[in-house]
């Protein structure tokens, strides 16, 4: 319903924001990372939303980039994951180093976040890869996918990673392969190819 709400921040509470746009004040809940990052009262701020509905609530969610929202809206969708859990999740972890856990089945990683046991950790990992098995592919014959990302482990498990947070995985190869990462840890990689994303 609402892709991003643009307007003055008026109020910053510990685990929400009061943005005043065209004259209507929207209460916008968010990770404390995404607060942190807005400025200060009266600055001019935008946030990427996910509109909540269920039967005993209305809410709206705010996040500063694409990337949290993407990885908002996939841990809801992971059976016995809510959105006050999802936020405090955003609030502990980056989407690349939690998209790196999932594709790395880094069980051990997830349990440090707040509300995640090794159940549900095991969980979230085997739901959002069963989502990437049924993302498109490449052909094999693709040049560009076989040149550069074929043989190159960290880069392949970069696209991997870069899937798991909603990138189609033509999308994903052609942001890591705009650059050198031959030399480059997998998160980033990531990190650079999210980087490519937000100036296009």
């Amino acid at each position: 319903m609402y892709a991003y709400i643009k307007g003055s921040l008026e109020i910053k509470g510990n685990d929400y924001v009061v943005i005043e746009a065209g004259g209507i004040g929207y209460k916008v809940f968010a990770p404390i990372t995404t607060i942190n990052k807005l400025g200060e009262i009266g600055d001019q701020v935008k946030v990427y939303t996910h509109y909540h509905v269920r039967e005993d609530d209305i809410s709206l969610y705010g996040f500063y980039s694409l990337e949290e929202l993407r990885m908002f809206e996939l841990l809801i969708s992971v059976s016995g994951v809510g959105a006050k859990s999802a936020n405090s999740i955003l609030a502990n972890i980056t989407p690349s180093s939690f998209a790196l856990a999932v594709i790395t089945n880094n069980v051990k990683e997830l349990t440090k976040l707040p509300g995640i046991g090794a159940k549900s950790a095991q969980r979230i990992i085997l739901e959002l890869k069963d989502k990437l098995k049924t993302d498109e592919s490449l052909p094999s014959n693709d040049p560009v996918f076989t040149e550069i990302i074929a043989n190159d482990d960290n880069a392949s498990e970069a696209v991997s990673a870069l899937q798991v947070l909603g990138y189609p995985v033509k999308e994903a190869t052609k942001a890591v392969s705009s650059f050198d990462s031959s030399n480059m840890s997998v998160e980033d990689i990531i990190k650079r190819a999210l980087l490519y994303f937000s100036k296009k």
